[in-house]
């Protein structure tokens, strides 16, 4: 059985210990941990053997400690020295029960969710953690925590008038943190599983009508991102898919788009400016976009305006990038100046309700359902996983789909009727 990290070996009268050195093993090699044979005198004279190991690792606070292990056998020893080393190559403290949840999180985000996700899905976690989950449980050993803390977590932040929605992320974060700490061995199991998840209202839909769709196109035709608009609303292309659009990705002679990256901001961080990068796009499905004919004239006339502006700088041009869309000296578009400069003040002159830009999406995908146009297609159209998911976003739509469709099998069955 392992020993507390940090206490030496027996000693005293009756002890004995040497370090195994029997022929045919092999050395240990350095980091691998030391085991030794020990024997113990008893009171009537007799000799008791047993075999003790030791080995340097970390503990959940970041302190080198040495562990202390006994076993009957070598081969016990050898398998619980092997399993330490193991887990100390993986990053794993020496003592798991000693780490609270705010340690575990910190490594968490560094090792796990860091080298795999979206910069702006690791920043938002970080936050999240650092304002909401550190705060309220990280001081609660991670071995320890039970589904009343977690639950009571919940109920007073929506007590301090945190929105349903976003103790919902809250709660998505803690349980896939969770879910990676069962699979390292440092819980048993994930007390998110037994809480209730919050409950929030689904959020009304705003999206414009096709009268509405046209007015705004019709006042973004003399815009620099008048293609852009279009796009948006003809092929549903999410903001960072759009300004992350190259012109290798535009097939002219096809009439398609090969959409499979997004433009994003990562902010600075102690004193760096931010940056823009390309990033694959959400859920890293790429998706081939045919092109109307509305989209295939507004591109080629965007492509043509780009030209010209970049013929006028000259070396000032910025063209490092190839983006479709880009700033008057070929920079990317921060999306927050899109919105500020251009897509608002457009809304008002087209005398459309203040929407969003992710609303110009939904607008594209009822605007098809409407029409009568598969799910199935507008699930691809859309990127979405599947079509499930496209329908269940889109219910709204699924009433006059009802009423489209009941109309028609009244008129397969009128044409039916025998005398006609």
């Amino acid at each position: 059985m392992r020993r507390p990290p940090g206490v030496g070996s027996p000693g005293g009268s009756g002890h004995h210990v040497e370090e195994e050195r029997s022929a045919g093993k092999r050395r240990r090699e350095t980091g691998e941990g030391s085991i030794y044979k020990e024997s113990r005198t008893l009171a009537d004279g007799s000799k008791t053997f047993y075999w003790r190991g030791e080995v340097c690792a970390v503990d959940a606070g970041g302190q080198k400690q040495v562990l202390h292990l006994r076993g009957r056998t070598r081969e016990d020893v050898q398998r619980e020295l092997a399993q330490i080393v193991a887990d100390r190559q993986r990053g794993l403290p020496l003592d798991p029960g000693r780490m609270t949840l705010g340690e575990f999180l910190a490594r968490w985000l560094d090792t796990a969710v860091k080298p795999s996700t979206r910069p702006s899905t690791f920043a938002s976690y970080a936050l999240n953690v650092r304002l909401h989950l550190g705060p309220s449980l990280g001081h609660i050993a991670l071995r320890k925590l039970a589904p009343a803390d977690v639950q009571g977590f919940y109920a007073r932040k929506l007590e301090g008038g945190l929105s349903p929605r976003t103790v919902q992320y809250l709660h998505s974060i803690l349980h896939r943190s969770l879910e990676q700490a069962v699979r390292w061995g440092l819980a048993p199991r994930n007390v998110c599983d037994a809480v209730d998840r919050p409950k929030a209202p689904r959020k009304l839909m705003t999206t414009l009508t096709p009268a509405e769709a046209a007015r705004f196109l019709d006042a973004a035709r003399a815009d620099r991102f008048y293609a852009l608009y279009v796009l948006a609303v003809t092929c549903g292309l999410r903001q960072g898919e759009l300004l992350g659009l190259t012109w290798a990705q535009v097939n002219f002679k096809e009439e398609q788009l090969a959409v499979s990256s997004q433009l994003q901001f990562r902010r600075g961080t102690d004193g760096e400016a931010g940056r823009f990068e390309l990033v694959q796009t959400k859920g890293g499905r790429g998706r081939n976009v045919a092109l109307p004919p509305l989209a295939v004239s507004s591109l080629q006339q965007h492509r043509r305006a780009q030209l010209q502006e970049r013929l006028a700088l000259g070396e000032a041009w910025d063209g490092a990038w190839d983006l479709v869309f880009v700033t008057q000296v070929g920079t990317p578009v921060h999306h927050g100046n899109l919105l500020r400069r251009s897509f608002f003040p457009l809304l008002a002159k087209a005398g459309c309700p203040r929407i969003r830009f992710h609303d110009l999406r939904h607008t594209c995908a009822t605007l098809l359902l409407q029409a009568g146009e598969h799910p199935k297609v507008v699930q691809e159209l859309l990127g979405h996983a599947s079509v499930t998911l496209t329908l269940d976003v889109y219910s709204h739509v699924l009433p006059s789909m009802q009423k489209a469709a009941a109309a028609r099998i009244q008129a397969v069955l009128e044409a039916a009727k025998p005398g006609r």
